[in-house]
């Protein structure tokens, strides 16, 4: 018995010893593996640990620059910056974000408005990203959260700069707007260079249109940052290195803005445009589409509301007219034909053509207008008194495409390549443009009838006010020709230096000088004793001009223009294209009032006023104002006021770039209607 006890001790014995060696040797193997670790940590990573370390300990922080200034060419401020601060949301850290908003609403006012522009803003951005909820807090709403802010994870005050348009409507489609860089930019991001990416890094807001878009690199500056130490909790502890960052460049205009008021003013309630520039050397003195909107409302997200009454507004107060808006040119294209058939040789200024009011051709009657008078015409009477029946003819004889090659090189049918994106080209028609633009075989021929029209502007013919005051600015130099340009002159913020952006100048077209004067008399005349001699009754300068007047929907057959006049938006369209002085152009325009009526009583007294402007340094009285929005003026009345002596737009409108911040104007948008219009048409 003693000895089976003795015998399972021992075994008891030996199986601990394996068990306690298996344990020693575990535990051995365990520190071998730190120990293993502990090697690979501290020496064969050993650098890249320390880097990513300090990289965790230091951060690296964008420091956004002020954005460039734009002045007019008289140094008021068109586009600044100011401060403010602004109550920010990162969904990301927030566990339930609309009983956020409503705990917030307890704190600081969130309207519906901003509600609505918040979800815009999210679903345009990452859900991580910092995205304002309210903007420009008071000091009182800044302390008023700051002591209810362990309350809200995930919500912040943020200072940041603002664009300001201190002159709210004021050139707006010039200028353009800044907004939020969305996603389909970011994307457009991604074929930027590394450098021009790295200098966008904390930027979110970008140029969208005009001048904000097509100088977004001169006017956004050099991007700085700061290199700061944080704490484990992420804190700041101190700043170990910074590079300031380089605001903008400032833009300097050749446009006068007061000069670019007065014209939308002029305009009143009415839709349209107007260039104006000058022709010695392309720079443009006024670039107005009217109605305009403001461009405050864009700076830190529009509304819905907003948006939808802009948009959808049969007006198309977004559209830019001058740029965008295309438009047969009626009368005024006479001109142009004139000159086209003394270059090429198809008919001589003393050729006359009996008018007879009337024009057959292919078994269709083309008619004259009302206030026509028949008789025998030479190329200067048929200008003056804008005989329809000359240019039919003439037409017919020169064949579309001569037209076309004699018209080009004024600049239709293609881009002027002005200093701004979005330009459309219009329509120069030839029978190699018919067989391009439409699809079907049958609507690709050219037939000899649809030539009769083009020689009034009418039938395919389709221009921008650009082209018109560029074609303008050509003719009344006798063929000197520049790239339209608004953007004068580049400052350098850092050391003030200024960049001179001279217009490019084209290649001249060769004009007999014989030939130009015709052209400039015949224009002169319909000033003097035309259809816009009313006008320009008194004038201390010889000007040039011609009145158009383009249907804007074409009659059926046997349909009058009376019919349809009842409908305004169907109402023609009122041009006129002019230059002064006569001898030594200095400025040259084209303006176009959308349903107006004829050239005589709507566009060109708004071309006096320019002309006064700029020649004779007068302002009309506010009585002159009055009439000309409604379209019941001729030569100015009243007693004009110096140029000098009216105030810049705006009550509160900053006079320099010493002032260059102020509130934004409010407001939404004036109003206008499409432009548009292929039409044949008699009406001159």
């Amino acid at each position: 018995m003693s000895t089976t006890v003795l015998k399972n001790l021992h075994q008891e014995l030996a199986r601990f010893r394996v068990r306690l060696l298996a344990a020693a040797g575990f535990v051995l193997f365990c520190f071998a593996l730190l120990v293993a670790r502990l090697v690979y940590l501290q020496i064969i990573q050993h650098d890249a640990l320390a880097e990513q370390a300090e990289l965790n300990r230091i951060t690296v922080v964008p420091i956004v620059p002020n954005r460039g200034l734009i002045q007019d060419r008289n140094g008021v401020i068109l586009a600044s910056n100011y401060s403010a601060y602004t109550l920010e949301i990162t969904p990301s850290k927030v566990f339930d974000l609309e009983a956020t908003l409503d705990e917030l609403n307890e704190v600081l006012e969130i309207t519906p408005r901003d509600r609505r522009r918040f979800k815009r803003l999210m679903d345009e951005s990452k859900n991580f990203e910092s995205l304002p909820i309210r903007t420009k807090l008071t000091d009182a709403e800044v302390a008023r959260f700051a002591a209810e802010r362990y309350r809200f994870p995930g919500v912040e005050i943020k200072a940041r700069l603002f664009r300001n348009y201190p002159l709210g409507e004021v050139g707006s489609h010039m200028l353009g707007y800044i907004g939020r860089i969305n996603q389909a930019e970011k994307k457009a991001m991604e074929d930027w260079s590394d450098e021009d990416v790295a200098n966008y890094r904390g930027t979110e807001y970008i140029g969208k249109l005009g001048l904000e878009q097509a100088y977004e690199r001169e006017l956004h500056g050099t991007t700085g940052f700061e290199r700061v130490e944080t704490s484990a909790a992420g804190r700041a502890v101190r700043r170990i290195d910074h590079r300031s960052p380089t605001p903008g460049n400032t833009l300097v205009l050749s446009v006068d803005v007061k000069l670019q008021a007065l014209v939308e003013k002029l305009f009143g309630e009415r839709r349209g445009a107007l260039v104006a520039m000058d022709p010695r050397n392309g720079e443009v003195l006024a670039f107005v589409s009217v109605p305009t909107f403001d461009p405050n409302l864009f700076v830190d997200g529009i509304d819905v509301e907003s948006w939808k009454e802009l948009n959808e507004s049969i007006d198309k107060p977004l559209l830019n007219r001058a740029l965008r808006g295309t438009y047969p040119p009626g009368s005024t294209y006479k001109p142009f034909m004139a000159m086209a058939a003394l270059h090429s040789g198809k008919r001589a200024a003393s050729t006359v053509i009996m008018d007879n009011l009337t024009y057959s051709f292919g078994g269709r009657t083309f008619g004259s207008p009302e206030s026509d008078r028949p008789g025998p015409k030479d190329m200067r009477a048929a200008i003056v008194s804008s005989s329809n029946v000359y240019f039919y003819s003439l037409a017919n004889e020169m064949g579309v495409d001569l037209i076309h090659d004699e018209l080009e090189p004024f600049g239709f049918g293609r881009k002027t390549e002005i200093d701004l994106q979005g330009e459309v080209t219009g329509d120069l028609p030839s029978t190699a443009w018919k067989r391009k633009k439409f699809r079907r075989p049958e609507h690709q021929r050219w037939y000899a009838g649809e030539t009769i029209s083009l020689g009034i502007g009418q039938g395919y013919n389709n221009f921008t006010v650009l082209q018109m005051a560029t074609a303008m600015s050509t003719l009344a130099t006798g063929g000197q020709r520049y790239r339209p340009r608004l953007v004068q002159e580049v400052v350098d913020t850092v050391t003030n230096e200024r960049r001179r952006l001279s217009s490019d100048a084209l290649e001249p077209l060769v004009y007999k000088p014989e030939h130009v004067r015709v052209i400039r008399n015949a224009m002169q005349g319909v000033a003097l004793e035309g259809t816009s001699k009313a006008v320009f009754l008194g004038a201390p300068y010889q000007s040039g001009g011609k009145t158009g007047t383009a249907q804007a929907v074409g009659l059926r057959q046997g349909e009058k223009y009376s019919q349809i006049k009842a409908d305004e938006r169907k109402r023609d369209h009122s041009w006129y294209v002019a230059f002064a002085p006569v001898d030594q152009p200095t400025v040259a325009l084209a303006v176009i009032v959308e349903n107006a009526g004829f050239g005589s009583t709507a566009a060109a007294p708004i071309a006096r006023r320019v002309f006064d402007y700029l020649l004779t340094g007068t302002y009309p009285s506010e009585e002159d104002i009055a009439l000309t929005r409604q379209g019941r003026s001729a030569a100015p009345v009243g007693v004009p006021r110096r140029v000098a002596d009216i105030p810049l737009p705006g009550a509160d409108a900053p006079a320099s770039a010493a002032s260059a911040a102020s509130a934004p104007a409010s407001g939404a948008a004036k109003s206008a209607a499409p432009a548009s219009g292929v039409a044949s048409g008699v009406r001159p």
